[in-house]
């Protein structure tokens, strides 16, 4: 790790402690002294604990969460993740005691309206995908992935078609598709991706047969493009006796506006810590609900939430030929609760709101880039635009250099490298949430780079140098791992 000139060494960060010094005064104890130590056998004698006013451990943190990044001080622009803002309401909501305070081991009959609450978003889940059944079970997007894949492998070895043993996998796909297939206990073939950046029909015919029991397709792809044979596709790979997964990253591109399940798809995940606005990455845990049309939905994971005679939302567990649990209990049930506070905000009637503003964000982006950062395919895009950096590789400037020095102008990076079929490849996803002026100043920030790139390329090369961290040796930092920070 590089140190930045001009700020201060990280150690005056840290090492603060002054032997003597206290942050409170504990009161003297009443009660006889224990020796633990020799009792347990199990308590360190010298913990080498730093000593500090209790002043200037409140300054260290408060000072830390200054230098740090996050959705409430700036703009993630990055790709195929969704960072938009989680609606403070959602949080208030999810932490009301009656949620906040039940345990999952509780009675059934004891946590009503937590079982109420799952109903409600599979419900509303259902009507926006227009799947025959959701569940809330898996615990992300990656564990949806794998559990639509037990779905898939049971309905094959439900009808005796046990030969099924391939997953066919575009090339622009998330890395998770091939890892939950070959997890699963599929072998994986890629499916090319067209000049259109679409799936290579040909490509697919010719590799669809008596041993393909799924097709994962990720629509919007990663490139940030509809599929717009989709409907075609499903046709073709059900003929061939297989199944079509959805991966719903993407999913914000369409809510409210287009339905998976009527193009054919026969299951999705949903991230609801990406579409529906519940936290994501360091801020929470995933759910990656399911969606599953009706062939498949003898199959789902057990016990299955549905109503009674009465209404009322119950458990199910006489589920013969269910795959079994996929989690201990029942999923992020907070997280439920933080998207259902989001869907009941938009209701039926605003839920497209969503999807158009991101895809007009991405579009607008991809606008105002596109002469100095070509778009991979030069058409509308979708929730996101993935842009290339490959005419500045000729004054020794590639994307990462770009993203390094965006961070000097106060953004974070979008994502860089991926999808891996664009050289040189800068995924931008906007979101919903973000205004036209923050859009605005995130283009003219790239546009000025570009111009630095052309004019001065070490700059970039040198970049970032307004902040308290440089640029990594990242093949140093990838063989000699360290994440937890030393005093010397």
């Amino acid at each position: 790790m590089s140190r930045t000139k001009n700020v201060p060494d990280m150690r005056l960060l840290f090492e603060k402690s002054r032997p003597g010094r206290v942050g409170c005064n504990l009161p003297a104890p009443t009660t006889p002294e224990v020796d633990l130590q020799n009792e347990l056998g199990a308590i360190r004698t010298e913990l080498n604990l730093p000593e500090l006013s209790e002043l200037e451990v409140l300054r260290h943190f408060t000072h830390l969460s200054h230098i740090n990044y996050g959705i409430e001080t700036g703009f993630y622009p990055l790709g195929s993740c969704t960072m938009k803002y989680n609606p403070k309401v959602n949080e208030r909501v999810a932490s009301l005691s009656g949620f906040a305070g039940i345990h999952p081991l509780q009675p059934e009959e004891t946590v009503p309206g937590a079982l109420e609450v799952i109903a409600c978003v599979q419900e509303m889940l259902q009507e926006i995908t227009g799947f025959h059944r959701v569940t809330l079970q898996p615990l992300a997007g990656a564990h949806g992935e794998l559990t639509c894949l037990m779905l898939i492998k049971a309905y094959h070895e439900a009808r005796g078609d046990h030969g099924r043993k391939v997953v066919l996998v575009p090339d622009s796909a998330h890395g998770t598709n091939p890892a939950s297939a070959a997890r699963a206990g599929f072998s994986v073939q890629p499916i090319p991706t067209n000049q259109e950046g679409l799936t290579d029909l040909e490509a697919l015919d010719a590799a669809l047969g008596p041993d393909t029991a799924a097709l994962m397709l990720t629509n919007p792809s990663t490139l940030g493009l509809f599929e717009k044979n989709i409907v075609e596709i499903c046709e073709r790979v059900h003929r061939a006796g297989a199944l079509v997964f959805c991966d719903g990253a993407n999913m914000n591109a369409m809510v409210g506006t287009t339905r998976p399940a009527d193009h054919g798809f026969d299951c999705m995940h949903l991230n609801l810590h990406k579409t529906f606005s519940t936290p994501h990455g360091g801020g929470g845990p995933g759910c990656g609900a399911i969606g599953v049309q009706a062939n498949l939905a003898p199959f789902l994971p057990k016990p299955v939430i549905e109503r009674d005679a009465g209404g009322r939302a119950v458990f199910r567990h006489d589920v013969p030929q269910s795959i079994g649990k996929v989690s201990p209990y029942y999923g992020q049930f907070l997280l439920a609760v933080r998207a259902l506070s989001y869907l009941l905000a938009f209701g039926r009637e605003h839920m497209a709101e969503i999807s158009r503003h991101a895809v007009l964000n991405a579009n607008y982006v991809q606008a105002r880039l596109k002469d100095v950062l070509p778009p991979a395919h030069d058409r509308f895009c979708m929730h996101e635009c993935v842009l290339t950096a490959q005419p500045y590789k000729k004054h020794g400037v590639r994307a990462l250099d770009i993203s390094k020095r965006l961070i000097d102008y106060g953004f974070h990076p979008p994502t860089n490298y991926f999808p891996l079929i664009v050289p040189e490849a800068l995924m931008i996803e906007p979101t919903e949430t973000e205004t036209k002026e923050t859009l605005d100043a995130f283009c003219d920030a790239l546009r000025s780079i570009c111009r630095e790139a052309v004019e001065n390329p070490q700059l970039l090369h040198d970049a970032p140098g307004s902040q308290v961290v440089g640029r990594l040796d990242e093949t140093a930092a990838v063989k000699n791992l360290d994440v937890c920070w030393r005093p010397s």
